[in-house]
């Protein structure tokens, strides 16, 4: 085979792969999609990747399967979607804390959130509440503030783990408060209301949808909202403003992203499914029963909030001196 003859061949294969890609792209998905949230079920995340599972099958015209793959404060689930093939098929529901915190907390994480994930649309935005538990002596926020500088360093709060909005969340009330506090944390916000529940521990502060039914049925206490409104879920819980607490604003995101690499034609398509998905009825019902906003972005949109994040949350871990070996 002479060399012409060997470039046109090589020419004639390239030519047919990239038109296998193109029409791989253009025909996606054909299988099942799978979105890996990377906490246990009943935290926000969880909460988020189950509020677009079946709408977004139903836009896709595939079946969209929600697995919740825990540990490693949220790294094991995050570790899997960074490594996975960037077709698609395998997404990610990330939780802001662990986007901007997780790379800051933990030396050579294995992963990084500007390099190896993309950013492909948003799910659910939602302001944190600060929760009690039920043996707690304190009805409100203002009565909160006075038991925990009466009793400094002795109050815990409990957090989805170390770095998660909810430590910060946290910090941020003690520096306020201007005593300190005890940090317990968990392995996502489910187990750590169960602890709050049973009063292991006094507080938790976090998004509404994870605590709604354990507040509903008088085994948490809700004290305020950490927003600059109320919610439509919990009308009768103040704002901390409102409370006596102005500042006092913590709110966490839950997104979608996909591995690096995963074609922009998949990412455009999936991100236009997430905003018709956000706007259904029934989407929205569920989200503003939970207390969860929609707040659908672009992928670009998308992308610059993620970098944010990442620039934000990594200068308060730094601050706060936080570390994970």
């Amino acid at each position: 085979m002479n060399g012409m003859t060997r470039r046109h061949l090589m020419t004639g294969i390239a030519a047919i792969a990239a038109g296998q890609a193109r029409a791989t792209e253009t025909d996606w998905p054909t299988r099942p999609v799978t979105i890996i949230a990377p906490n246990p079920p009943g935290g926000g995340t969880d909460f988020a990747a189950r509020l677009f599972q079946e709408p977004l099958g139903q836009l896709l015209g595939q079946q969209v399967i929600v697995e919740n793959r825990s540990g490693g404060n949220g790294n094991v689930g995050i570790l899997a979607v960074a490594r996975a093939k960037p077709d698609g098929y395998t997404l990610l529901l990330q939780y802001s804390g662990y986007h901007g915190a997780n790379p800051a907390l933990t030396p050579d994480i294995g992963w990084d959130p500007n390099r190896d994930l993309t950013a492909v649309g948003m799910a659910t935005v939602s302001p944190h509440v600060v929760f009690a538990s039920p043996t707690l002596p304190a009805r409100n926020l203002a009565e909160l503030v006075a038991h925990i500088r009466a009793n400094p360093g002795r109050i815990t709060y409990a957090s989805a783990g170390t770095g998660s909005v909810q430590n910060f969340a946290g910090i941020q009330l003690a520096k306020l408060v201007g005593v300190p506090m005890l940090h317990v944390p968990y392995r996502g916000a489910a187990p750590a209301l169960q602890d709050v529940a049973g009063g292991r521990v006094d507080l938790l502060i976090t998004t509404p949808s994870s605590a709604m039914a354990l507040y509903r049925g008088g085994q948490v206490k809700a004290l305020a909202v950490a927003g600059e409104t109320r919610l439509a879920a919990l009308p009768e819980v103040p704002t901390s403003a409102e409370a006596g607490l102005p500042g006092y604003v913590v709110d966490a995101w839950f997104a979608v992203f996909a591995p690096a690499g995963t074609p922009q034609p998949i990412v455009l398509k999936l991100n236009e499914a997430l905003r018709r998905a956000a706007a259904q009825p029934k989407v929205q019902e569920i989200a503003t029963s939970a207390g969860a906003q929609l707040r659908p972005l672009t992928v670009e949109e998308m992308e610059r909030l993620a970098r944010q994040e990442v620039e934000t949350l990594g200068r308060l871990v730094r601050e706060a001196g936080l570390r994970i070996e």
